[in-house]
């Protein structure tokens, strides 16, 4: 397949993983409801997604598009990467062997052998778990399924975009993205072409796009915090990043204390519960580490929802 990361290729992409996904919804909500200044925000719901993440979008182009050997696959996960594939794999009808590490939140792991995939945990951070990983395909022959760095991964990544596009008939100006390894706003970078501007958003304790913009390449980064488990590789995407570098405007740091106030008040105003990674991206907001300008309209993806917290 053309594996081009870009508009048409991510429209085709779309097409071959659509009866798989859902299209998840989004909902316009007046931010005055969170004590800010009165303005629709309108927030992409993706959270509702399979599994609990938009990650199945990836894993779905990944495997329908490239041919599974009889090893079946293998991924690297601090949680929610590892359950797409392995409910991709389950619905394929192929063999999955995910490896996470000791952070990876025991609500995950339990969930990715739920999906019958055989589960190995692998070092402390997700590094530990991507170089276990690797010497597994190595000798088993099973296909690698990244989960930023491989271009169907961006490509399925990519249609979160899409369909908020077509959603919000009155366009957006600004739409926040939380930035882990950079596979989803990299691929909604691809999407959008500078269309709209996308700002980035990560735990101060894990900046690994904000140094690699620093830097001008990817670089490795502090990998703590509370989101630890989804927003803390050591490095973002090498090919995510020249698409960071060209369509993002800027990368935002926000504290793990306006994570978890993010979490809370979307719960308290919305009945949203969403994992510490999920909420980053409105963090900034709420934080006023972004602020937008008067009559700007603001998209905030809520990209996971893998907690067992429901009051927070």
């Amino acid at each position: 397949m053309d594996t081009s990361v870009d508009h048409a290729t991510i429209a085709t992409t779309y097409e071959r993983i659509r009866p798989h996904v859902r299209r998840t919804p989004v909902i316009s909500v007046d931010a005055a409801d969170f004590g800010l200044e009165s303005r629709p925000l309108v927030f992409k719901l993706e959270l509702l997604q399979h599994t609990g993440s938009f990650k199945p979008r990836g894993a779905l182009a990944s495997l329908l598009s490239l041919r599974v050997p009889p090893a079946g696959v293998v991924a690297a996960s601090g949680g929610n990467h590892g359950l797409a594939v392995a409910f991709a794999a389950r619905k394929v009808g192929v063999r999955a062997t995910i490896f996470v590490p000791g952070v990876a939140a025991a609500t995950k792991r339990e969930r990715i052998r739920e999906m019958g995939a055989e589960l190995v945990i692998a070092g402390d951070r997700y590094a530990d778990a991507l170089a276990a990983s690797r010497d597994f395909a190595a000798t088993s022959g099973a296909l690698e399924i990244h989960a930023y760095d491989q271009p169907t991964t961006l490509l399925g990544q990519g249609s979160v975009a899409l369909e908020l596009e077509q959603q919000c008939s009155g366009g957006l100006d600004t739409i926040l993205v939380a930035v882990g390894g950079g596979g989803l706003i990299g691929g909604m970078a691809a999407w959008f072409e500078g269309r709209t501007r996308l700002v980035a958003v990560e735990p101060r304790a894990a900046p690994t796009l904000y140094r690699a913009l620093e830097a001008g390449k990817p670089v490795d980064a502090e990998a703590g915090g509370i989101a630890a488990d989804s927003l803390a590789p050591r490095q973002v995407g090498a090919l995510m990043f020249p698409l960071a570098q060209k369509y993002v405007d800027r990368c935002v740091l926000v504290e793990d204390d306006a994570i978890r106030n993010a979490q809370r008040a979307l719960w308290r105003i919305m009945r949203v519960a969403a994992e510490p990674g999920g909420s980053a991206a409105f963090a900034a907001l709420l934080s006023g580490a972004y602020k937008p300008a008067p009559g700007e309209r603001v998209g905030i993806v809520l990209c996971g929802a893998n907690t067992d917290a429901v009051s927070f």
